[in-house]
């Protein structure tokens, strides 16, 4: 029975496509993410891909001539493909081939093909469904691979052998594990049992596609059931073995430490819910790596993790460096975060000093409500009694830091005094002694020995510099 979607088609590309394609003879068809969302009723991501059964370069060339204010195509020649930008949606467009690999590569040799050769090199049957833009079939659903079905069931499968396609492009079994978390599906049992099998293979995929992925999952609402999947096929000890040697639980006289893997986990989880920010749902991701490498059991203390944030701090740039991801402003946000993760934990334990806030403030910087977003996330005890008092405490430390910020101005702590002014002042040159009178201020200003203001901070700085020997210049 023909199924028609015409309804789908209200954009008005596609009849501008369907022109084009009729007017060179050639027939065309949108395939993949369009229609897999349309027919789950998910919100139009604003991208369209269109493959030609011929020439998809010469496709969007006419079809940019045909549209108003003719948009530049960006053409890839090495992939036969091109794209067009229109009514702010990106439009791109391919050949319909059949592909064949090398074992150790990615890439595809490439043929020109059919329809049905571009749909078998898909990597899932619901991403293999194809309307036609032919003017007599307008809107037909093609599935050779009873896609439609697969999501109506929620199910997530290869069109062909699982082993072939994981194989031929591992990056496969990582957009499978995606889908799964984005979707709600679940993944075919023979098709998650060849992830397994070829979990080696993920070692030929760069770190920049991994990490597009890995970004993709842990922008779910939550992450960790894709991580839990990457965990059981074996692939998350291959991208991320700091994260699996947390999944361990020992026993020493009777004592015991929780399971991190797991608890890290639910702090992802946790932290999803009050922020959007990928990098600082890293930061979670990665708050307890070191915990593995620096556990110790002490008989007076039992298990301790000493210095774990630190080390975790120095593992996270390794990470960063290892999957080739952006060694910039936001690995060192990530590395921030990860050292100071227990910061406020700290201070939601004890008594609350000012200066223990000035301190937190001066060291997080504009930073300072991330860090305490993902310490409450860390927040995963079971005890309803001790998880009321856990918030309860971090509400006290939030007030606090406001109250402590708007009096004091710590965040973009700048010295009220430069070091300009106190060589200036005492005739000096460039100097320990310019250092030392310094961080004696700024000391001074988190301990709350003085405010931050210029007049307190020239006085204090006047008795100090007498105490080490420096004279006013009087020239």
């Amino acid at each position: 029975m023909k199924v028609n979607y015409k309804s789908s088609l209200q954009h008005p590309i596609f009849e501008v496509v369907s022109k084009a394609a009729h007017e060179l003879n050639i027939e065309s068809y949108v395939i993949g993410g369009f229609v897999r969302d349309y027919i789950l009723q998910r919100d139009f991501k604003k991208d369209i891909d269109i493959v030609a059964i011929g020439s998809g370069i010469e496709l969007a060339l006419k079809v940019s001539e045909l549209l108003p204010k003719k948009p530049k195509v960006q053409i890839f020649k090495n992939y036969g493909t091109a794209m067009l930008r229109f009514q702010d949606t990106d439009i791109e467009f391919v050949g319909a081939r059949k592909e064949s690999y090398h074992f150790e590569s990615r890439n595809p040799v490439v043929e020109n093909g059919t329809l049905e050769d571009d749909q078998n090199r898909r990597d899932f049957t619901i991403n293999a469904l194809a309307l036609s833009l032919h003017s007599e079939t307008y809107g037909d659903l093609l599935d050779p691979f009873n896609g439609f079905l697969d999501l109506q069931k929620k199910t997530i499968r290869t069109p062909l052998n699982p082993d072939i396609t994981f194989s031929d492009d591992p990056l496969r079994m990582l957009r499978a594990i995606r889908f799964a978390n984005q979707l709600g599906f679940e993944i075919e049992g023979e098709s998650l049992a060849s992830i397994e099998r070829n979990k080696e293979r993920i070692k030929i995929i760069s770190g920049e596609r991994i990490v597009e992925e890995l970004n993709k999952i842990l922008s779910t609402d939550q992450p960790s059931v894709g991580f839990l999947l990457l965990y059981k096929t074996g692939l998350l000890s291959i991208i991320l073995p700091e994260l699996t040697a947390l999944n361990q639980v020992e026993e020493i006289e009777g004592q015991t430490h929780k399971n991190n893997f797991y608890h890290t986990l639910e702090v992802v989880d946790n932290i999803c819910k009050n922020t959007n920010d990928v990098w600082l749902r890293w930061a979670a991701l990665m708050h307890d790596i070191g915990k593995a490498p620096t556990k110790r059991f002490d008989k007076k203390l039992g298990w301790t993790f000493h210095g774990h944030e630190f080390l975790g701090g120095k593992m996270a740039k390794k990470i960063f460096e290892r999957l080739h991801m952006p060694l910039n402003q936001k690995m060192k946000f990530v590395q921030k975060m990860v050292i100071m993760s227990s910061r406020p934990i700290v201070l939601s334990q004890d008594l609350v000093t000012d200066s223990a806030v000035r301190r937190l403030i001066f060291d997080a910087g504009e930073d300072v409500e991330d860090l305490m977003t993902l310490c409450e996330a860390d927040i995963t005890t079971k005890n309803p009694a001790k998880f009321k008092k856990y918030h309860a405490n971090f509400e006290v430390v939030r007030k606090k830091i406001v109250e402590v910020e708007e009096r004091d101005n710590i965040r973009n702590f700048q010295p009220p005094i430069t070091g300009e002014e106190i060589m200036a002042l005492f005739n000096l040159k460039p100097s320990r002694e310019i250092g030392v009178l310094k961080e004696a201020i700024k000391e001074a200003i988190l301990e709350g020995e003085i405010p931050n203001e210029y007049d307190a901070a020239y006085v204090f700085m006047l008795h100090k510099a007498q105490k080490i020997g420096l004279k006013i210049n009087d020239c």
